[in-house]
């Protein structure tokens, strides 16, 4: 009696492993998915974006509205840091990943379209 009591407890013990499982795995799938998706679009935009010339005085404008609380009037930092030569440091494609993701905390992150972010681009290559 103890052995049929043995199996069928081996038995529900398989069977909620593989119901584990396959969640888990699902789960992993619906995240791969996702990420991949997002890394697509990512990308997208960032080709988008550095096919534009964008242009320094729109850049300006645009930074004057929403950085300089923590860069400060001239780029020069406050809160956030100098971004004078921030393009000798940082290529094109980790600038725009910085903005659109604000990696680094307090940096927010921005919604920004591709003609907006490359006249940013432009004005941040123009304070080198």
């Amino acid at each position: 009696m103890s052995s049929s009591s043995s199996t069928a407890a081996e038995r529900d013990f398989k069977r909620e492993f593989l119901k584990i499982f396959f969640v888990l795995f699902g789960v992993l799938l619906i995240c791969l998915a996702l990420f991949f998706v997002n890394h697509h679009e990512n990308n997208k935009y960032i080709i988008k974006t550095l096919q534009l010339n964008g242009s320094a005085e729109e850049g300006d404008a645009l930074f004057k509205i929403n950085c300089v609380g923590c860069h400060g009037i001239t780029a020069r930092g406050l809160v956030g840091p100098d971004l004078h030569s921030i393009t000798q440091r940082l290529n094109d494609k980790e600038i725009i990943k910085q903005v659109t993701g604000g990696l680094t905390p307090p940096m927010p992150s921005f919604e920004i379209d591709p003609v907006n972010m490359s006249n940013l681009l432009k004005y941040l290559h123009s304070l080198e």
